[in-house]
């Protein structure tokens, strides 16, 4: 991880890997702690395997929907890793989202306690990284890792 481009969390997840990862590639699941509530989230794609796309739209009202994340998978590891990016989005188009441009990894180790739960939320340059961290990144990010951590820990 480099400090001036990227962004973190490390997190033990109580939960078995294999549930982890389930609840990051079942659209069902994803749907249920993806977005910080109380806003809803809806998945349109989740298509997880490298170059399949992962679209997700989210609403205040459970109504009309806006969008969240056009992205595509670069690499996917079962079990193991899953690395997206908003740079490309869910066509193979290159995107310029709003508010930056993203690449994600999601390491699922084990842990004697669980899963090992790791991101890192890469940028292209230090204003992308210092924008992404004052809109909230820790907050944000840290929310729906432990909304995912309720969800998966109620599910034992």
């Amino acid at each position: 991880m480099n400090p001036e481009l990227d962004l973190g969390i490390d997190r033990v997840i109580r939960a078995p890997r294999k549930v982890v990862w389930d609840a990051w590639t079942d659209p069902d699941s994803l749907a249920r702690w993806w977005i910080p509530a109380p806003t809803v989230c809806r998945v349109d794609r989740l298509e997880v395997r490298p170059g399949g796309g992962f679209v997700t739209r989210m609403s205040d009202d459970g109504v009309a929907f806006a969008p969240h994340v056009d992205a595509c998978f670069l690499v996917v590891e079962e079990f193991k890793r899953l690395v997206f990016t908003t740079a490309v989005d869910s066509r193979w188009r290159p995107a310029n989202p709003e508010p930056v441009a993203m690449t994600a990894e999601v390491v699922f180790a084990d842990h004697a306690d669980g899963t090992d739960y790791r991101v890192v939320v890469r940028h292209g340059d230090p204003a992308a990284r210092d924008l992404h961290a004052e809109l909230g990144f820790a907050d944000g990010w840290g929310g729906v890792t432990d909304q995912l951590a309720r969800f998966v820990e109620s599910t034992r």
